[in-house]
């Protein structure tokens, strides 16, 4: 299953990049988010595997992250790019997902982010949601990205709206 969401965020890319970036910030704006933990490399680097730990109503998701490409880490490559992309694949029981994500300035304080996605799945059950709610992921990656948008234009934190 492929699809591709994407949203405008009302800050510079720099500021969208570096709030992404940021391992503290992102329980703020990740709805679920129990526990991502770096088990090697450096949080958010080239080739850096973490344990992800996600809570979804009563479903709890626990996999392995790695990131696979990452581009402009540096502030004068992020300025200069035209596009900053990060990849990352995911693996955990039955699933293995990848995300492309690009950052692309669309005016002076606007961001545009769209996110690729590609889920393959393995196993009856698994194979059986896939088939059967292909949308849920499709609304649950747009609702973080929402989510994200809304924690970086008003520093709404996801924690307290669903508490």
């Amino acid at each position: 299953m492929k699809y591709t969401v994407s949203i405008e965020i009302a800050l510079p890319r720099e500021k969208v990049v570096r709030l992404l970036e940021d391992p503290a910030q992102r329980p703020k704006w990740l709805r679920g988010l129990v526990l991502h933990e770096p088990l090697s490399g450096e949080d958010g680097q080239l080739g850096t595997r973490s344990r992800v730990v996600m809570q979804m109503d009563r479903r709890r998701f626990e996999g392995t992250e790695t990131i696979t490409r990452r581009e402009s880490a540096d502030l004068r490559e992020i300025q200069t790019a035209s596009v900053v992309h990060f990849d990352r694949e995911i693996v955990g029981e039955g699933m293995w997902s990848a995300a492309r994500e690009r950052l692309t300035e669309a005016g002076p304080e606007t961001t545009l982010w769209e996110s690729e996605n590609e889920y393959r799945f393995s196993g009856f059950l698994m194979k059986l949601v896939g088939l059967v709610m292909p949308g849920a992921f499709r609304k649950q990656s747009l609702q973080h990205m929402q989510d994200f948008k809304a924690f970086a234009e008003h520093g709404t934190d996801v924690r307290e709206a669903t508490n």
